[in-house]
């Protein structure tokens, strides 16, 4: 009685424990069915040809070999609004089962929480999958302007291009000049950052604000080299080791009140190039991806295309980026005060440009 006591139990333990052992398989081969012949639209917020889609990409083409089932990714250009429009899209549209991903410049979590125009997401309910890098951004005149420092910036007014309101290349300009008394002016409405890039080349605009220097490295290294431009400042936490003489946006604050807003905005650089899913992907499905994206930041295929094209890869997890969002969403509102006062546009925008290029429309004097 005793010997057969023993035994059942053990028999029972050894079955619960297979049956455990048996359940992540289960979920992964679940996983593994679902997206076997799916196609994942990857939606990217930015036109053809800048830093943000070369970077989407390159990190698609590897990608698709470590997620479950091997999908297909099809990129899909979604730009205007400076990324709302792709952000609104994704969150309200995507399918929520995992097949539609986005890769947005990350302005719209900070935008969410200063209740700006066209927020109609969360950005705290996005399923955040990770960033494959993370890269100072900067702002930068072209040489022929003569402008050395931000200080020059203070004495002689500097037309911007820029795309949309929402946009790096129109928030930071307002920034300088609430704050520090710069003199931007920015003609708005050309449709991707490359379009500005040309512009500035050909002599409708004098810089431009929002680049970072992984895309200046990837797409314009010539400028760096060449001296076709003068950095003014960068925005992040720490200096690029490769720009260790172009000051750091905080370093411009006047007093601590103005530190506090230009450190939020550094804050926000620390999101680099996400990757997100829609809400209301389930979680295994949310694992797997998150998962496949840490795998896919160390294939040896992606980090020898990106050294190629002169993309850095320095991933950030899907966790850890939901910590940095949490902490914009949850920013204080006497902060937020202060930031919606940096951001008043007056002064600031001059104009825009048609949709299809051509002569500039005025908003005010230039």
């Amino acid at each position: 009685m005793s010997a057969h006591r023993f035994v059942a139990p053990a028999t029972a333990g050894i079955a619960a424990f297979a049956v455990l052992l048996s359940a992540p398989a289960a979920r992964a081969d679940a996983v593994a069915d679902f997206f076997k012949g799916k196609t994942i639209n990857l939606v990217i917020s930015t036109g053809v040809g800048g830093g943000l889609d070369l970077n989407a990409r390159v990190v698609a083409r590897h990608w698709t070999r470590h997620v479950p089932g091997n999908p297909t990714f099809v990129p899909r250009n979604m730009p205007g609004a400076g990324s709302l429009r792709a952000t609104s899209f994704l969150y309200n549209q995507g399918a929520k089962d995992g097949t539609a991903i986005g890769t947005m410049i990350p302005s719209f979590v900070l935008n969410q929480r200063l209740g700006g125009k066209g927020v109609d997401y969360d950005s705290s309910k996005f399923s955040w999958i990770g960033s494959s890098n993370t890269s100072n951004s900067n702002v930068y005149v072209w040489h022929t302007l003569g402008i050395k420092s931000l200080l020059d910036t203070t004495k002689k007014e500097v037309i911007m291009g820029a795309t949309g309101a929402g946009s790096y290349t129109v928030l930071y300009p307002v920034i300088l000049n609430n704050l520090l008394g710069t003199r931007f002016r920015v003609i708005m409405g050309y449709r991707s950052a490359t379009q500005v890039n040309l512009a500035m080349e050909r002599g409708e605009v004098q810089g431009r604000a929002g680049n970072n220097f992984n895309s200046l490295m990837a797409r314009n290294a010539d400028w760096v080299k060449d001296k076709k431009i003068d950095i003014l400042v960068q925005i992040g936490n720490k200096k690029d080791p490769d720009f260790p003489n172009v000051p750091l946006l905080t370093e411009f604050a006047k007093d601590q009140a103005s530190r506090e807003v230009l450190q939020l905005f550094s804050d926000e650089v620390e999101l680099g190039r996400p990757f997100v899913a829609a809400p209301g992907v389930p979680v295994d499905r949310v694992a797997a991806l998150r998962a496949s994206f840490d795998a896919t930041m160390k294939d040896a295929k992606l980090l020898e295309e990106a050294k190629k094209s002169a993309l850095d890869i320095a991933p950030t997890s899907g966790p850890e980026l939901q910590r940095l969002v949490n902490g914009i969403i949850n920013a204080p509102d006497d902060l937020v005060t202060r930031v919606k006062a940096a951001l008043d546009l007056k002064n600031t925008v001059a104009g825009e440009v048609k949709s299809k290029g051509g002569k500039k429309k005025k908003k005010g004097a230039e």
